[in-house]
């Protein structure tokens, strides 16, 4: 179950990825949300959504 809420998590990701104020608050609800292991998972992929829109980067305040 916890690995199908780590996929959604992803695709809402890329989806409001557009808008930085949104993916900020997608981001900080996946951290209430997904187990430990998940999280240095999403910190890898969020580095790579960063690597293609830069704005993002900001979001990665709430990864460390």
């Amino acid at each position: 179950m916890s690995r199908a809420m780590f996929e959604y998590t992803k695709t809402v990701l890329n989806k409001v990825s557009f808008d930085t104020t949104l993916f900020c608050k997608e981001v900080q609800k996946a951290l209430q949300r997904l187990l430990p292991y998940e999280i240095e998972e999403l910190k890898l992929f969020i580095q790579n959504l960063v690597r293609s829109n830069p704005d993002l980067k900001q979001c990665m305040v709430y990864l460390n």
